[in-house]
């Protein structure tokens, strides 16, 4: 009876035991998630404003730019990018001072950059008045011809960006029009592919009005499909030149290439901008956070037109 007694005493000891130890585990766990939940959102946080800091600073050096007037080109402060640097400096009150490696912000490192969006062909300007547009539409086919892509695609691309823009509410096939794309990764609702997404990305642009090229920024391709009669070594003559002097006006353009300056036209290029894509990259440890903002610049006005942010590995590629 006594063995009994202390077998079951010794049993109950151990169970008890067991659920100290497996509420103490629990108990632990649920502490280190909660530091885990707050760490995380304590670095969402500071990655958010110390971005939104990185987009106040670009709209300022646009601002600054405007104020100086003149030609848009890449020469100027705002195409300059900025290349990875630790947070820290640009926090130190002391330029002199090295980073101390235990401070957190010298583990934090910001970069980004300024482009011009009117360096490219802006899908938008495929439909003018509820119709296709036939000038815009030959610089894509000269830009689709040159990279191999299908014809067939651009026709769907136009039909079905006249039908979104005609009735942007409807809601996909049950509205018998496709949704009306919002950025350029969403084409693909108009009848790109993704091979086509990828070789265009530096040429197109999706912006919310019409827009024309700017001669002084746009890429050799970009100049080849948006003059028609110019041959690409003629557009590498145009971008060649620029590199040592500006173009302040669509005339000093057409110079250089006298036989086709009479298809420059202010309705399609220009040698000014008003959209601009800012991108803010933000590496902690192992973590990289990215924003993608485009802008537009009205006089001294500065607008954020959208924001796009997401969370990278280290080896992530940019946002789209």
């Amino acid at each position: 009876m006594r063995r009994s007694a202390r077998g079951a005493a010794l049993l109950t000891a151990m169970l008890t035991v067991t659920l100290v130890a497996s509420l103490a585990a629990a108990a632990l766990w649920q502490q280190w998630r909660s530091v885990e939940i707050e760490a995380a959102e304590r670095a969402r946080s500071q990655s958010h404003w110390v971005l939104t800091g990185a987009l106040d600073w670009a709209r300022l050096i646009l601002r600054e730019d405007a104020r100086s007037g003149g030609a848009d080109h890449l020469g100027e402060p705002w195409a300059v990018p900025l290349e990875e640097a630790r947070l820290s400096t640009f926090l130190a009150t002391d330029k002199g001072a090295s980073a101390d490696s235990m401070d957190p912000a010298a583990q934090v490192f910001l970069s980004g950059r300024i482009s011009d969006l009117q360096s490219r062909l802006n899908v938008t300007n495929l439909v003018d008045n509820g119709k296709v547009s036939e000038p815009a539409l030959r610089a894509f086919a000269r830009l689709f011809e040159q990279l191999g892509l299908p014809r067939a695609e651009l026709a769907a691309l136009a039909e079905n960006l006249r039908l979104a823009q005609a009735n942007p509410t409807a809601n996909g096939a049950a509205g018998y029009a496709p949704l009306l794309p919002q950025r350029v990764g969403q084409l693909r609702w108009l009848g790109l592919s993704e091979r086509s997404l990828t070789l265009l990305g530096s040429s197109i642009t999706l912006l919310p009005v019409r827009t024309t090229v700017n001669l002084n920024t746009a890429s050799v391709v970009v100049l080849y499909a948006c003059i028609p009669g110019l041959d690409m070594a003629q557009a590498q003559r145009l971008a060649s030149s620029r590199q040592s002097a500006h173009f302040r006006s669509l005339a000093e353009a057409g110079k250089l290439v006298p036989e086709v300056a009479s298809e420059l036209n202010d309705q399609l290029h220009s040698v000014n901008s008003q959209f601009f894509e800012v991108l803010g990259r933000l590496r902690m440890d192992q973590n990289v956070v990215e924003e993608r903002s485009v802008v537009q610049r009205e006089g001294l006005n500065v607008k954020t037109l959208w924001r796009d942010r997401g969370s990278l590995g280290a080896q992530g590629t940019p946002l789209q």
